[in-house]
């Protein structure tokens, strides 16, 4: 199990990466934000995207899914999150585009009113197949920090 004890600043995690697909951009689409460049090749070629674009808040629930898979494999002892701060969508992510998910901590804040849980800031970049960046942010994370053992 990995706890807050063991994460520093500096540490870098490679999440993982995840291929988008037409099918998942419109079903998404449909759903959640349906916008007309979300939606249709047609409409998405009058503007500045050219070509049928993911949705900014699809390409969050993408990068979500990519970091929940890593935590979950890697046994960390997580306890959520109460938000993420300088979310930025900074170019567009299009069907057919491999997103990579990488984080790197900023800060690590041990809690002073519960000693057992710290707080964890990472700088986190998602990148497209041409390793240039299509969306950064500050997540926040809660862990639990290692038990104390009687040794």
């Amino acid at each position: 199990m990995i706890y807050f004890d063991d994460i520093h600043v500096g540490d870098g995690t490679l999440f993982g990466h995840y291929d988008v697909t037409r099918e998942e951009v419109l079903e998404f689409a449909r759903k959640y934000d349906p916008q007309p460049f979300h939606l249709s090749d047609e409409e998405a070629a009058k503007t500045h995207f050219g070509r049928l674009a993911a949705s900014g808040w699809h390409t969050c629930a993408m990068t979500m899914a990519v970091i929940a898979r890593h935590v979950v494999e890697t046994e960390q002892a997580g306890l959520g999150s109460p938000g993420i701060d300088e979310l930025r969508w900074l170019k567009p992510v299009y069907p057919g585009d491999r997103l990579t998910v990488r984080g790197e901590v900023i800060e690590t804040i041990p809690s002073r009113s519960k000693p057992n849980i710290g707080v964890i800031r990472s700088q986190n970049t998602i990148t497209n197949q041409d390793d240039a960046p299509v969306m950064r942010f500050i997540s926040i994370v809660m862990m639990l920090r290692r038990p104390e053992t009687d040794a």
